[in-house]
This record gives C-alpha cells, sequence and structure tokens, in this order.
C-alpha cells in the first residue's frame, strides 16, 4: 500500500486491464505460446483436482484458490499479496491513520520478525518495546516461517486485550516477555517542536517529526508553518517513518520545490507512467532544511529525502535508508477482498531509483549520544551544573526541594521544545541542527 487516492483511481484501470489480457492474449508481453500457456493453465487445475480430491483433510475449491492467490502474490515480490476480507478492511483503516493494535512497525531482516520502530504514545512504546527488538513468539506461537501479514493479523486484536511478545534484545542474556494491551492506535503523524537558539528565546528553528505519511502530514505541516512564522530553519526527522501516501509526499515536496520533478514512475503498461511535477505557488524556496533519516526510513519517505537532496534544497544526514522504491495498487476482487499488486518502480529527479538502494545520505552520523569531555570541569554550563548539584542533593535529603518541583512542573509544560539535554543525546539531531545553523549563516550573507 502506497497511495489511498490512486488505490482508487488505478483499481478500474487494473480491472479493465485484466478483461482485456482474458479475452485477447497477444496484449500479453509474454514470448511462451498460447500452447504452452494452455498447457500451464492445465497443469494448474490438474494439481488444484489432486488436492481437492486426495489431501489429507478436506478443502473445498474456494478455500483452496485463496490459497494459491496468496503464495501466488507473496511469490512475485516482497510487497504484493492476496488480501482477504479482514486485510482488505485492515489496509483501508491503516490509511486513515487510525487502527487498533499494538503500535509497533515491524519488517523482516534476515529472516526474522523485527521491530522497525514502536510508534511513540501507543502501548507498544509504553511497555518498552524498542527499535532492533527481534520478536520470537507472538503469546505461544513462533514466529520463525511467519510472513509480515500472518503476524500483523496475530497481533491485532479488540481493544483492551492483552498480548504477550517474546522478544531477543541485544545486550541482553535471555529472550524477554513484554506484556502489552491492545488499544485503539491514533497516529500523530506530524510532530512539530521548537529549537531555540538563545537564552532569550527571539531565534528558533522548528523541528517537524513525521511518523508516517498518513492523509494528515501536508496539513500538519503547512500548520506547524502558520504557527511557527518566525523560525529561521526547519528540521525534518524522517527516522524509522515506513512512508504511506504518495499525494502527501508530493504535496509536502511541492511546499518547498517552486519548479521540476518530484518523483516519477515507470511501469511495463504505459498507462503507470506517471510524474509528479512541482508548482510554484505557495512555495517556501528560501527557508534552510535539514533532513534525518535512517534505515527505518522508506518509501514515501526514501522519495522526499531522495527529492529534496537531488533538488539540493535540504542536506541529508544520517544513515543509508531501507530500499523500497515500487508502486503498489490495490484492486478489489469481488466485495470485501484484494490483491495489492507491485505494477512500477519510483524515480527520484536525477533518474535513479531507490529499490534496493536506499537514499545514502550526504553527511553520515551513526545513532548515540554525542561525546562530550567529562574530565574538563569548565565544558559544564551552569545550567546543567546547576541540575547536577540539584540531583546530588536529592540523594542526600532524600527529598526535592520547591525549585526542582516547579522546574519539573514548567518541564512538563514544554513538551514541544527541545532542550539542549534532548540535543547532546541525540548525534544525529545534533548534527542536524549543526548543519542547519551553517546554512542559515549562508543565507544571512
Amino acid at each position: 500500500m502506497f497511495n489511498k487516492n490512486r488505490k482508487i483511481i488505478l483499481s478500474s484501470i487494473v480491472a479493465v486491464s485484466a478483461t482485456l489480457f482474458l479475452s485477447n492474449p497477444t496484449t500479453l508481453q509474454a514470448k511462451e505460446s498460447n500452447n504452452s500457456k494452455l498447457e500451464a493453465y492445465l497443469k494448474f487445475t490438474r494439481v488444484l483436482n489432486l488436492i481437492e480430491d486426495q489431501y489429507v483433510e478436506e478443502l473445498n475449491s474456494t478455500t483452496l484458490i485463496n490459497k494459491a492467490l496468496k503464495g501466488l502474490l507473496s511469490n512475485l515480490d516482497a510487497h504484493s499479496a492476496y488480501l482477504d476480507a479482514k486485510a482488505f478492511k485492515d489496509l483501508n483503516i491503516q490509511t486513515k491513520g487510525e487502527f487498533g493494535g499494538l503500535g509497533i512497525v515491524v519488517g523482516m531482516k534476515k529472516g526474522a520478525l523485527t521491530v522497525i520502530a514502536p510508534i511513540d504514545d501507543t502501548p507498544a512504546k509504553k511497555a518498552g518495546i524498542k527499535a532492533g527488538d527481534i520478536i520470537l513468539k507472538i503469546d505461544n506461537k513462533s514466529t520463525l516461517g511467519m510472513t509480515i501479514d500472518e503476524a500483523v493479523k496475530l497481533m491485532r486484536g479488540k481493544p483492551k486485550t492483552k498480548i504477550t511478545l517474546t522478544v531477543v534484545r541485544k545486550g541482553e542474556t535471555k529472550p524477554l516477555k513484554i506484556n502489552i494491551v491492545r488499544d485503539i492506535i491514533k497516529i500523530k503523524s506530524v510532530k512539530p517542536k521548537i529549537i531555540y537558539l538563545d537564552k532569550d528565546k527571539k531565534k528558533k528553528v522548528l523541528y517537524i517529526k513525521i511518523t508516517s505519511f498518513d492523509s494528515k502530514v501536508v496539513n500538519g505541516v503547512k500548520l506547524a508553518l502558520q504557527n511557527n512564522k518566525d523560525a529561521k530553519g526547519i528540521i525534518f526527522d524522517l527516522r524509522n517513518n515506513p512512508g504511506g501516501l504518495l499525494d502527501q509526499a508530493t504535496g509536502l515536496l511541492d511546499m518547498f520545490i517552486d519548479k521540476g520533478i518530484l518523483v516519477s514512475q515507470k511501469g511495463r503498461d504505459k498507462r503507470e507512467n506517471i510524474v509528479y511535477k512541482a508548482h510554484s505557488e505557495g512555495t517556501h524556496k528560501d527557508i534552510p532544511i535539514t533532513m534525518l533519516v535512517n534505515g527505518g526510513s522508506a518509501s514515501a519517505s526514501e522519495i522526499v529525502s531522495g527529492a529534496m537532496q537531488d533538488h539540493k534544497r535540504a542536506v541529508i544526514i544520517g544513515e543509508k535508508t531501507f530500499g523500497k522504491g515500487s508502486v503498489q495498487i490495490v484492486v478489489p476482487i469481488g466485495k470485501d477482498e484484494g490483491i495489492k499488486l507491485t505494477v512500477a518502480r519510483y524515480y527520484l529527479p536525477s533518474g535513479r531509483t531507490i529499490q534496493n538502494k536506499g537514499v545514502t545520505p550526504d553527511i553520515t552520523v551513526y545513532p548515540g549520544k554525542v561525546n562530550q569531555k567529562k574530565d574538563d570541569a569548565f565544558t559544564i554550563k551552569e545550567a546543567e551544573l546547576k541540575e547536577h548539584l540539584k540531583t546530588e542533593l536529592e540523594k542526600i535529603d532524600g527529598k526535592k526541594d520547591n525549585n526542582s518541583t516547579k522546574s519539573d512542573t514548567n518541564s512538563t509544560k514544554a513538551k514541544n521544545i527541545i532542550t539542549q539535554k534532548d540535543i547532546l543525546n541525540d548525534a544525529q539531531l545534533k548534527n542536524g541542527l549543526d548543519i542547519l545553523k551553517v546554512l542559515m549563516i549562508q543565507k544571512g550573507k
């Protein structure tokens, strides 16, 4: 799934194409003769009849065909899939930014079901699930040999029901059992915050975390810009963003790129060859931008970061992205079912492809804290020293002073502000801010 709007528009196109393929075999660009095609179809029918007649368990034709379709689509590529009634319904719900479950993004890494990232403010995040955790069991079922779709089905369920994930975590000597209570997942896809550059709080930059490209992204970013017109620069954080809707990716790009190609797609069917271009109207073309990415940035995130990189509109910082640059459409099959089919690949403005290659950042920075010289007392700022002494007093007295309580209250109210401590705990963010400051200086000159 990638594009909600095209999912509806292209469904009718592909439905017509399928009819043409069945009625006129010459439209297929296949080299085999009509006789060999017929032999292949007859072979499939013979196997189907054999299973239906002699398999140890009784299976009807509908069940067998559904299993065959599931195997057929999954063997085409990692993103094509047969969608039964539940999967088809879940797909439609997920694009709207609200669904039931745990709140984690999972993927296959070297054959293991791995957590790409827990989503903020969800049951999984609150329960302690971390990026990089390998899910060994879902309740009592082993995930070995399990597909992503099968795992997702098991993890989703009615709100307020319990589930136990057994995970293997780097640094732990044995697997961890984590109990989670399912809930309705309401994704806040755009999370703006402020970074002040001076003590007087007169100069600031805008930090925008985009967790996924659901239908609310463009409006969310527009609102953040409207509420922070005095921001001198922007840091976009696309780390662990698995992608989403194409129209939101191109809509975001169109806000900062005033001309040229944003992204193009090419498929075997010429009707899938589409070029998306920028419009000059309403473009924020002068504000300096840096963008944070990592291995969990995929699909729409790669289109956005790659296009900004090609247009030299932003400096990309972090780690190489996932490498998912293919186009899927959803074609309804009957009333409640469908298939998700790869029909094209995306290409960045420079002509390079994302598929299996990803986007290489302009500046590679690995995650972690910023190194500081702890042995040099003069490197400790006054505010940091004061906070350190408060902590030491609490150890002695066993309680917090009134000023500390007030400080905690103020920090709770200021959740939309990124502090110096937050920046020092995130080396990628620190580099993003430092480079943004350089871009701001260049703009001033």
